[in-house]
């Protein structure tokens, strides 16, 4: 397995339920992190709760293309690149279609999907040039099975994946992987602004689906892990 120890890890997200665990986590085992969010006090906060110097905190918005593409000339001014891109950020909008707008449909595509096709244009040439590197994205079970009232969601994710899989195809000769998780039910933040019954004590804890990605970023030297799906006990759909 790798070490963590000294990596260059920027996550994308990281004031969210499963970004903030994940920063702690790979903070505790020696990695440098790197936090991007659109939050700018939690940021700050968090970044002083694990003593990160401001220098390694990013104020970013996935659907602007010139903030991300700041992000990236902020970060490689730094380091020469990034050993380990994990994208936490998104959003989600859970409508019955005659319910969903197109404004919605637009920013669920935006955040998701450009978004993402934007993080990994800033970031793979780099690591193109070291010869290595890892990429982890969040598509969550919906990027596999679908939902009613998820049209907007599903797009986003089902697009995520497919496009994913057309750059690792791109990727085959190098050392760069590509890392999807499927994540089921998280008890994180991403539920509050939805309109929908739900158990969160049922859900997976935001700091277990964290170890999970953690564990991820520690992948064998000589392999890759192409996904990796973890759902709740009581809502497996794969």
């Amino acid at each position: 397995m790798e070490k963590l120890a000294d990596k260059n890890i920027l996550i994308v997200g990281a004031t969210g339920g499963i970004g903030r665990n994940l920063v702690k986590q790979l903070v505790q085992s020696g990695a440098r992190v790197y936090m991007a969010a659109r939050n700018r006090p939690a940021l700050t906060s968090i970044g002083a709760d694990l003593d990160l110097p401001s220098e390694r905190l990013f104020t970013v918005d996935m659907t602007d293309d010139q903030s991300i593409a700041k992000l990236g000339e902020d970060i490689h001014s730094q380091v020469p690149f990034v050993d380990i891109l994990v994208n936490a950020a998104g959003i989600g909008i859970i409508k019955p279609l005659d319910q969903l707008s197109l404004a919605d449909f637009q920013q669920t595509i935006q955040v998701n999907l450009t978004g993402t096709f934007l993080l990994v244009k800033t970031f793979l040439p780099n690591m193109r040039k070291a010869g290595k590197g890892l990429i982890i994205n969040i598509p969550g079970v919906l990027g596999k099975v679908p939902m009613a009232g998820a049209a907007a969601y599903c797009a986003s994710k089902y697009g995520l994946q497919g496009m994913m899989q057309s750059i690792r195809e791109e990727l085959k000769r190098t050392e760069i992987r590509i890392t999807s998780i499927y994540l089921g039910g998280v008890d994180s933040p991403f539920w509050d602004n939805i309109d929908l019954r739900i158990q969160k004590e049922k859900m997976i804890r935001s700091e277990e689906a964290a170890r999970a990605i953690w564990f991820l970023c520690q992948q064998p030297i000589s392999g890759v892990v192409s996904e990796m799906v973890l759902q709740p006990f009581n809502h497996q759909v794969i």
